[in-house]
């Protein structure tokens, strides 16, 4: 079955980014002008997926407002003749998308936001992505790729790169056979992590998952995991680390999140020619 439905758990607090994530969701911050959001629906559409599903909570209302229609801005845009704004707000929606919105009524891990997806991903295989993973990679993009695989396999896919071992802790990181993931440990210690394969923000996965997240014994605070809900999987289904081209940007951290808006403002010439020179200056 292609993959054509992707689920993006998005009802976190954000408290990394307090006091302006207290009324903007942090899946709305802005890279350069662009929602985070908005760039990751944008990678699911080139991956050919055109069914989005998102999990979300009462205080993200602002992500559901984002990619419906504002009429009243449209209708003022084009009588006073700003066609090219008009256009951008028109794309928001990329074409041939259609978005459900479940809640996640309690803050209680990620495999319990994933397994609130399951009444509108119903038998399907599945991707899920995590908008603070902002992966900027070659051609269409890290998702299509792992679309790619899995069309070509019938293997699933976890997106992976290598991470210092003193920072092991933050991720849910594999082990391997071959090219097989034949494990999985949520942020182990340094000294006894399989590897120092991380997983970061780009799943795609069995619909067998959500009956292995119901199943899931809930860990500290009543979280259930996805991670263990995969590594339930794993002796009865192929998946395989997708090593992607390109570069990750943590957006879930301040220091990334900086980092991704300079990287996005050096792709526009206009932009880049007036910050060279005044980072240069900082610098000085």
């Amino acid at each position: 079955m292609t993959i054509d439905v992707v689920v993006f758990p998005v009802a976190g607090l954000g408290s990394r980014f307090l006091p302006v994530t207290k009324a903007v969701p942090k899946e709305m911050l802005p890279i350069v002008d662009i929602p985070l959001i908005q760039l990751a629906v944008e990678e699911a559409h080139r991956a050919g997926i055109r069914d989005v599903v998102l999990v979300t909570s009462a205080s993200k209302r602002a992500i559901e407002d984002h990619f419906d229609h504002s009429w009243e801005l449209e209708h003022m845009l084009e009588s006073r003749g700003k066609t090219e704004l008009l256009q951008h707000v028109r794309t928001v929606f990329p074409p041939g998308m259609r978005f459900s919105v479940v809640r996640q009524p309690q803050a209680l891990g990620l495999g319990h936001a994933v397994l609130c997806a399951q009444p509108v991903v119903g038998n399907r295989p599945f991707a899920v992505m995590l908008p603070d993973d902002l992966i900027d990679a070659p051609g269409a993009g890290c998702l299509a790729d792992m679309v790619a695989l899995h069309r070509e396999t019938g293997a699933y896919s976890l997106a992976v790169e290598e991470v210092p071992r003193e920072q092991t802790g933050r991720y849910g990181v594999v082990s391997l056979r071959g090219e097989r993931i034949t494990g999985m440990v949520e942020k182990p210690k340094p000294e006894v992590a399989p590897s120092t394969l991380a997983v970061v923000g780009r799943y795609v996965l069995p619909a067998e998952v959500f009956t292995a997240l119901q199943e899931v014994k809930p860990g500290a605070g009543g979280e259930i995991q996805l991670t263990d809900g995969i590594a339930a999987l794993l002796g009865r289904c192929e998946f395989r680390p997708h090593r992607f081209a390109g570069v990750r940007y943590d957006c879930g951290s301040k220091l990334g999140h900086l980092m991704a808006n300079f990287a996005w403002a050096m792709k526009d010439p206009a932009l880049a020619a007036a910050l060279r020179p005044w980072i240069q200056e900082q610098l000085r």
